[in-house]
């Protein structure tokens, strides 16, 4: 007797119409009238801060302007990403600052934190969580405490020094929920406080380019040609009595379309460029065989090892010259600059 197989019902699940692909054609949406109003919002409400700024800016600048310490801002979510921000630009710009986790800060971090500092607390709400347990051990500690909200009367305005009210404002996000507006609004505000901090130290661009060797302007301020020469060997040189045809190969081996001629005291006698080479070749075809103190320029434009680099540059483009011999203090040629090394640098 043959037993009958039942068949066994399989349940398949049915697929997420959430991650269902869309087969229609999709038609390209306009979001720029979105764009457009967010920028709207934004904009007017960093304007509006103008009418709210009072007294207490003042009085917090001043604050910042007499701390014997260091700024330590704090913020959390995206307050604390407006916080590392100001802190960086504090920083930049000649006011010691340093970034504070609140989280991280009642593990341990409060440690960095001393007497002589002022801290700038920044919640929107004024009652997160994270920075209002932070304050018992603030106090304790005896540093004064800036706080930047949009409402004086909520827990961290109440516990600060000296409160600055941003007031409400509207976010830019559609469910009016997303930190839009509320945390552009503190970034300019942070900003407006350096730039004020930077004109009350008298901060100049030599400071500026002391915090920032590694940028555009530090490299126009501080690099020397020296130290710029440094990290090039190229010094063709070829003494007197040597022909045009022994200063090209010399030359082409350095690659910068100029050699040094020096004389026997290795003093610079004057340069010899490739274009000086390619002229005399309109007046003579033999040109390989003469000497070259017969075709160098014995007025050459010229630069000091401890020249900026910024001036060997603004030198070239004066005297419309791409290449210019690096001399030290006896006279003696140690390297010959192209442009080209000056404008890789960013200068």
């Amino acid at each position: 007797m043959l037993e009958t197989k039942q068949k066994r019902k399989i349940n398949v699940p049915k697929q997420s119409t959430t991650n269902k692909p869309i087969e229609q054609k999709k038609e390209n949406r306009d979001f720029l009238p979105i764009v457009k109003k967010v920028l709207e919002i934004e904009g007017k409400a960093v304007l509006s801060q103008r009418d709210l700024m009072n007294g207490s800016v003042n009085d917090a600048i001043n604050m910042i302007l007499e701390c014997k310490g260091r700024v330590v801002i704090t913020g959390i979510g995206k307050s604390g990403i407006i916080a590392r921000k100001m802190c960086a630009t504090f920083s930049s710009t000649g006011t010691p600052s340093l970034f504070l986790h609140p989280a991280e800060g009642v593990h341990g971090d409060l440690g960095m934190v001393q007497k002589e500092d002022v801290v700038i607390a920044i919640s929107n709400s004024g009652e997160s969580a994270e920075i209002l347990h932070l304050f018992p051990s603030l106090t304790q500690i005896g540093v004064k405490m800036i706080g930047i909200v949009k409402n004086p009367d909520s827990s961290l305005g109440r516990r600060s020094d000296v409160v600055i009210n941003i007031g409400y404002v509207e976010e830019a996000c559609s469910l009016g929920l997303a930190p839009t507006t509320s945390t552009t609004v503190t970034l300019a505000l942070g900003d407006a406080i350096a730039v004020a901090l930077v004109e009350a130290r008298g901060f100049e661009p030599n400071d500026f380019a002391l915090y920032h060797p590694s940028g555009t302007l530090g490299k126009k301020l501080l690099l020397t040609v020296g130290e710029l020469i440094g990290r090039r060997d190229r010094n063709p040189t070829v003494p007197i009595g040597d022909t045009v045809k022994e200063a090209l190969f010399v030359m082409t081996k350095h690659g910068v379309g100029a050699i040094s001629v020096v004389d026997e005291k290795n003093k610079l006698v004057g340069i010899l460029s490739d274009g000086d080479i390619r002229r005399a070749f309109t007046k003579s075809d033999d040109v390989l065989h003469s000497k070259v103190e017969d075709l160098c320029n014995r007025n050459p434009v010229i630069i000091k090892y401890d020249n900026l680099a910024s001036d060997v540059l603004n030198l070239m483009k004066e005297r419309k010259v791409s290449v210019i011999p690096v001399l030290d203090d006896l006279n003696h040629p140690i390297s010959m600059l192209h442009i080209q090394s000056l404008i890789e640098l960013g200068l």
